[in-house]
């Protein structure tokens, strides 16, 4: 539209020249009155081809704003974020000192709080002492298992000897009986003969065809042979007797080596199991030292992270339970940008996108990229969280937080805090 204005104005000056070319005679007050025309078109040709320019201008700049545009998502709903680390305290005591103020800046490692060690330095010496003890009935006590062990091995070994010796008196005393049984059939014999050669010769000393003298002594042998077989037989039952006795004997060691046998291992078992009990009472009391060390340890608090240290409550004299907290921690070395934009903003936002985040308190630009999309409205994280199913249902553009990471080494980036606004422009693909 600028242009065809222009090429009218144009025509209009050409038509302009002509006729001031057709009129060259004409007086002077004619020559002044078509001057005066002449200028007064030429200005307002000047003020329709700047208007039309200006035209031009604003169009080329919506043109390129609108081209722009539709690359960047932005919002003003946006927050420097940070870890808020709480310190406290694991065990009770008395807060003895306090190392640091509200806005200090301190490293991993620097002291915060200190608590009175006396109590549980008292605690430490007293599992100290309970773990010397315990070592020292786990020390008398280990050897009793190879104490016992060597026990239990002699006595099955005499046992078994035991045995063996009864059974060699058993031998030896059914040999004895055996000699002394064929005594016996051998007295019996003699004694046979002896009382058959009386009878004979009583027959022949009755007829007197032999001295008394002979019969006396025949008489004589009868007797004695008689007599013999009564003792012998008396032997025979002593070797019997002696024969039992040794069996008896034989089934006494046998019973004692199977008793010895049979509570060796339950003897050895206990003495073992005595041993575990001193052993587990051993690392009880060592696990109630090494408990008494760790609270030792606690009394003295240093900082786990770097930051700056914000809301302290710790007083020195104040009595702290464990669980108290004593001071937080801001985390300013890893920090991050949230920014919640409307669900009709995340079309086109995925992770890794270049971000732009203006930093309103110190009115400069910081570069970063999308790490995360959040993983719920903030109305659905909230405590009492809407219930579209009452009737009242409203249909209102929810806004989902959007994590973005800001680019390491950057200027002026130790003076950011948790919490500042900011506004994060984010360069989406299309």
């Amino acid at each position: 539209m600028s242009e065809s204005r222009m090429e009218v104005q144009e025509e209009q000056n050409q038509k302009t020249r002509e006729e001031e070319h057709e009129r060259p005679n004409q007086g002077p007050s004619s020559g002044k009155s078509a001057s005066s025309n002449g200028k007064e078109k030429s200005g307002r040709g000047r003020a329709l081809l700047i208007f039309a320019l200006v035209l031009l201008i604003a169009a080329s700049a919506g043109i390129l704003y609108w081209l722009h545009a539709r690359h960047v998502e932005d919002t003003d709903d946006a927050q420097i974020d940070g870890n808020l680390s709480p310190i406290g305290t694991r065990i009770d005591g008395n807060i003895v000192k306090v190392y640091v103020q509200n806005n200090q800046l301190v490293k991993v490692g620097d002291p915060l709080v200190d608590l009175d060690p006396r109590d549980n330095q008292v605690s430490l010496d007293q599992a100290d002492a309970k773990v010397k003890q315990a070592e020292s009935i786990l020390s008398s006590e280990r050897p009793n298992v190879s104490i016992t062990e060597v026990e239990n091995s002699t006595n099955i070994l005499g046992a078994r000897a035991d045995v063996a010796g009864a059974q060699a008196a058993i031998a030896a005393a059914e040999r004895d009986r055996d000699q002394a049984a064929a005594e016996v059939r051998r007295q019996e014999a003699a004694n046979i003969k002896a009382q058959n050669d009386l009878k004979r010769y009583r027959i022949l000393v009755d007829k007197e065809e032999i001295s008394k003298v002979d019969f006396d002594q025949y008489d004589s042998n009868a007797k004695q042979a008689e007599q013999s077989l009564e003792a012998t037989r008396a032997a025979l039952l002593a070797a019997d007797r002696t024969v039992e006795q040794r069996r008896a004997q034989l089934e006494q060691v046998q019973s004692k080596l199977e008793q010895t046998e049979r509570t060796a291992e339950p003897q050895l078992l206990v003495r073992r199991a005595t041993v575990e009990q001193q052993l587990a009472g051993l690392k009880a009391v060592r696990a109630e030292r090494e408990r008494a060390a760790l609270n030792l340890g606690y009394v003295h608090i240093v900082a786990p992270v770097a930051g700056i240290v914000m809301k302290r409550s710790a007083q020195v004299g104040s009595r702290v339970e464990a669980g108290q907290q004593l001071l937080t921690i801001s985390e300013i070395g890893d920090l991050w940008v949230t920014a919640n934009f409307k669900e009709t903003q995340l079309l086109d936002m995925r992770t890794g996108q270049r971000a732009v985040i203006h930093v309103d308190s110190l009115d400069r630009d910081f570069q970063g990229s999308v790490e995360t999309v959040g993983g719920s409205t903030g109305a659905v994280a909230s405590t009492i969280p809407p219930e579209n199913a009452t009737g009242n249902y409203v249909k209102v553009v929810q806004r989902i937080p959007v994590r973005i990471v800001l680019d390491a080494n950057q200027d002026q980036a130790d003076r950011l805090r948790p919490g500042m606004s900011v506004e994060p422009k984010v360069h989406v693909r299309r």
